[in-house]
């Protein structure tokens, strides 16, 4: 695969982005990390997609990775959908005449989901992995009116996001090498929190809306998100298909059962095809 970087400007911010292009791209899907990390991370995802002949684009969302901007903060819930929206150009740029495919692990598993729901697009596919619609822990009701009060009067304003970074992976390696990646951070405001709080519960509330295919991917010991919002919003509509996998934890990309949710992933988009 031949790995390339780009730069683009939204939103008064510069984005860093990247592309793994396969030797003969038969389609291309895009992809929007979790929240706090980046896109390097997905560096073995591409492989697997590019040996495959799916090529990748990826970018690092508002506040995260190489992107420029407060960590943890992004302006609005439109302005993160529209830079979806950027790098989905970038992708027909870049691979023209190649049906996109867009992909999007925790946060930006919501941010994925409520794209294909709200924007006007012509996706083939959409993929979410753990995608944040339901919280699997119940904050606190004094965090939750602090934070919705700070979202009024200091938007930008970021706190610690109170992660458990064992409850990523089973994998123990992995869970090294998160806690040793100098460009992961633990910030978050509450355009992040309650923002996506709300719309993953607006998302789920919306599924009959979706019309496009979309493979959500979930483990049920997910202690961060919980999968059950994950099968109601698969039960709430007709074009979501669901696959659990028993005992997976949060980045099921990162988890001890990778290889069989990666070839899970390109079985789907090769059946989509």
């Amino acid at each position: 695969m031949t790995h390339k970087e780009f730069n683009f400007d939204f939103y008064n911010t510069k984005f860093y982005g990247q592309s793994w292009e396969a030797e003969n791209t038969k389609a291309v899907v895009v992809l929007a990390h979790g929240m706090g990390e980046h896109s390097s991370r997905y560096e073995h995802v591409a492989k697997k997609l590019t040996d495959n002949n799916f090529s990748v684009v990826a970018f690092d969302h508002f506040g995260h990775g190489k992107t420029e901007g407060k960590r943890g903060h992004n302006p609005n819930f439109e302005a993160v959908l529209e830079s979806i929206s950027k790098v989905i150009e970038k992708a027909r740029k870049l691979f023209p005449e190649k049906p996109v495919f867009l992909y999007g692990h925790s946060m930006g598993g919501n941010a994925v989901v409520n794209y294909s729901i709200r924007k006007e697009h012509q996706l083939k596919g959409i993929i979410a992995t753990s995608p944040f619609l339901k919280l699997a822990f119940k904050p606190s009701a004094i965090k939750l009116f602090v934070g919705k009060m700070l979202q009024n009067i200091a938007p930008s304003l970021t706190m610690g996001n109170e992660l458990d970074v064992n409850a990523i992976s089973r994998d123990k390696e992995e869970v090294k090498k998160y806690m040793n990646d100098p460009l992961i951070h633990a910030k978050i405001s509450p355009n992040y929190s309650i923002k996506f709080i709300e719309t993953g519960e607006w998302a789920i509330e919306n599924a009959d809306k979706l019309k496009t295919p979309m493979f959500l991917l979930h483990g049920t010991a997910d202690s961060i998100i919980d999968y059950k919002g994950t099968e109601k919003f698969a039960n709430n509509s007709k074009n979501a298909t669901l696959k659990l996998y028993k005992g997976g934890f949060h980045e099921l990309h990162n988890d001890l059962c990778k290889e069989e949710m990666l070839q899970d992933i390109v079985d789907w988009l090769n059946a989509q095809l």
